[in-house]
């Protein structure tokens, strides 16, 4: 007597039907995550008038491709997409850098208490960003870096993740090319350019997106240290387009299309590094 569900039975035998059921989950994901986009896309086409009916159409009943027009004219969005470039591109810059240096250091240099450093380090993972901001404000009021990019940049160049990432990379490169690269007489810095970075580059460009990514999304410290268009980012300029004009969310909504295009267009070109370095770089590292 079989103890076989007979639904399931079918499943668990046939490697099409999983394959099937995979598909449709997938398609299903996809679906909901794509949804909302969509959605912010139609609307942003439509009418003041239909997108501030009680019920929407969401499928704008003409398309109104002026809108572009008109939300650059409400606020400068392009000067907040050069800003969220200068911000995330350099913080992104800086902690690549730094963060290659420090892993390094823990990967592979030997240092008392070295294991209980990283584990500190690692453990400022667990703090919320929340709980740091307003000393964090308090630091950098201190040093006159309000509303200047100093004041931006430089807190989001070092995170413990960036470290840990690379750290399991490089754990996971054998010594043997060090140790030849230091026959043929190169010292530990030009082991590092030489031969560590180019093999970590998939690790790195991983490393870098995800920074970019998040950087560009990033609303609480650039709110809390902006004070001018000097150095708004994208996603503060939404919330001042709000508190301004209004919720016209057909305006409201192409400028978060236009915001969100630079993103699309990032991950079409970087998705080959982008999938490359979380195969390579992954947690895989002793």
């Amino acid at each position: 007597m079989t103890t076989d569900i007979p639904v399931l039975a079918p499943l668990r035998r046939s490697p099409v039907a999983r394959r099937k059921l995979l598909v449709f989950t997938c398609f299903l994901a996809t679906a909901v995550t794509l949804t909302p986009i969509v959605m912010m896309v139609l609307v942003a086409f439509q009418s003041d008038t239909e997108s501030m009916q009680t019920k929407p159409s969401f499928w704008p009943s003409s398309w109104h491709t002026e809108n572009i027009s008109r939300a650059f004219d409400l606020v400068p969005i392009g000067r907040y997409l050069l800003n969220t470039v200068i911000f995330a591109g350099g913080t992104t810059i800086l902690e690549t850098i730094t963060a290659a240096l420090a892993a390094y250091a823990f990967a592979r240099l030997t240092f008392r208490g070295r294991e209980v450093l990283f584990g500190v380090y690692l453990a400022t993972l667990m703090i919320p960003t929340q709980v740091t901001l307003v000393p964090q404000f308090i630091l950098v009021a201190k040093l006159h870096g309000v509303d200047t990019w100093a004041g931006m940049i430089l807190p989001h160049a070092f995170t413990a993740l960036g470290v840990f990432l690379l750290r399991q990379f490089f754990l996971g490169v054998p010594r043997d090319y060090e140790e030849a690269a230091r026959l043929d007489g190169a010292n530990r810095w030009q082991t590092f350019i030489r031969v560590i970075v180019p093999l970590a580059v998939p690790a790195i460009a991983t490393l870098a997106v995800f920074k970019f990514i998040s950087q560009w999304n990033n609303l609480l410290w650039p709110l809390v240290i902006s004070n001018s268009d000097a150095t708004r980012t994208a996603s503060v300029g939404l919330q001042v387009f709000q508190s301004t004009n209004g919720t016209q969310w057909n305006l409201l909504l192409m400028a978060a299309t236009i915001t969100t295009v630079p993103l699309i267009l990032l991950f079409f070109l970087t998705q080959r590094w982008f999938v490359k370095g979380i195969t390579m770089s992954g947690l895989g590292g002793r």
